[in-house]
């Protein structure tokens, strides 16, 4: 069911509808190195091949899971004989730094038109030189009225299912669930398939076909930030019911309950602080509790302690003065008074009259006295 045109593409009309800049490039044959950027089934792959059908220049395709340097290398070798070659990588990502340099050359020159896919970040995984020498294009998640499309058509085509109908319900219900990735859609329209009883889909066939919700998570991938980002800025809001959702999309994700953990004492200090100094406590035995039962029961613990970030009150006072703090020592490192430093009286009397006039707080009722470098006299750093 691969769009065989630019037309029949859907659900990415912000990035090759009509009017954009990657349609009239691929349909001018002008394309320059890009990077397409999006998860799984959202139409990275679909792209390459459309490039690939509408060029007049020779086209490579390879991926970088199963190839190396050596098959780069050849590529290049070929676009020197045969002139200016589109590339096609899927996974770009996992070429590493060195990997990804063995073609910047190439790139740079226009002998190698590079078209690479990723699912990560490519700001993170992808070489600046290379990044900077490609246009960069995002796919979104296709919408579940984009994928609901994609199932009708699916129905309706020689290549797919023309033999069957479906419930709407069905069809809404795949959208649904189906994560905004095309290609699990339509592999649980054809399971259901397999479940039908004269020709016609049901509700009940795809809820059989796809019996566990897919979750779009990837522990190793790109999502993986985003999640934990969302988490974390879902507690800081005060958001608890958010929270636990993208809590639990971590933890049955496969995520490391330990990291989960750590990105939650680390908001209790940075983000709540001393509006509510029990939550870095409740923290941090979230983190302990992890640590002696382990998942699944600890889910509780963490869930607990995500409820509780999220409804403290909040104060990011300590995470300011620490960046005044910060910037003043960036200028320059003061001397400690002398009544500050360390006093040795044996020393004292012998080399230096270190620590003398410094006024002990428990001896006197009024211990008044200066307790920093006198440059920093006017400075304010802590403001509850």
């Amino acid at each position: 069911m691969r769009p065989r045109t630019i037309d029949e593409v859907t659900g990415q009309e912000k990035v090759i509808g009509p009017g954009t800049t990657l349609r009239a490039l691929i349909e001018r044959d002008e394309l320059r190195s890009a990077i397409l950027w999006g998860p799984a089934g959202t139409g990275k792959t679909t792209i390459a091949h459309l490039v690939a059908e509408r060029t007049k220049s020779p086209v490579e395709k390879l991926s970088a899971i199963s190839a190396g340097v050596a098959d780069v290398r050849k590529v290049i070798a070929n676009a020197r004989k045969f002139g200016r070659t589109v590339l096609f990588l899927d996974e770009i990502h996992r070429f590493n730094r060195a990997q990804q340099d063995a073609f910047l050359g190439a790139v740079e020159e226009g002998l190698i038109i590079l078209i690479g896919a990723t699912t990560e970040n490519p700001f993170f995984e992808v070489n600046s030189p290379l990044l900077s020498r490609s246009l960069l294009f995002r796919l979104e998640p296709l919408e579940p009225v984009s994928v609901k499309r994609i199932l009708e058509h699916a129905l309706g085509d020689e290549r797919g299912l023309p033999d069957f109908e479906a419930d709407d319900e069905a069809l809404d219900w795949i959208s649904e669930k189906a994560g905004g990735d095309a290609r699990t859609a339509l592999n649980a329209l054809e399971a259901a398939s397999a479940l039908a009883e004269d020709h016609r889909i049901s509700l009940d066939n795809v809820q059989q076909a796809m019996a566990r919700r897919v979750v779009r998570y990837d522990k190793a991938q790109d999502r993986h930030y985003d999640v934990i980002s969302a988490f974390i800025k879902s507690m800081r809001g005060s958001d608890p019911d958010a929270a636990l959702y993208w809590l639990f999309e971590m933890i049955d994700g496969g995520e490391d309950p330990r990291f989960i953990a750590r990105r939650m004492v680390v908001l209790a200090s940075e983000d709540i602080g001393l509006a509510d100094p029990q939550a870095l406590v409740v923290a941090t035995s979230a983190a302990q509790a992890n640590e002696y039962v382990g998942l699944p029961e600890s889910a509780f613990a963490l869930a607990e302690a995500a409820v509780y970030l999220s409804l403290a009150p909040k104060s990011n006072a300590i995470a300011r003065a620490m960046i005044k703090v910060r910037e003043d020592l960036k200028q320059r490192s003061y001397e400690v008074p002398p009544h500050l430093k360390q006093s040795d009286k044996q020393m004292s009397r012998k080399l230096t009259r270190e620590g003398k006039g410094y006024r002990y707080p428990h001896s006197e009722d009024d211990s008044e006295q200066n307790y920093r470098p006198p440059e920093l006299d006017d400075k304010k750093y802590w403001e509850p």
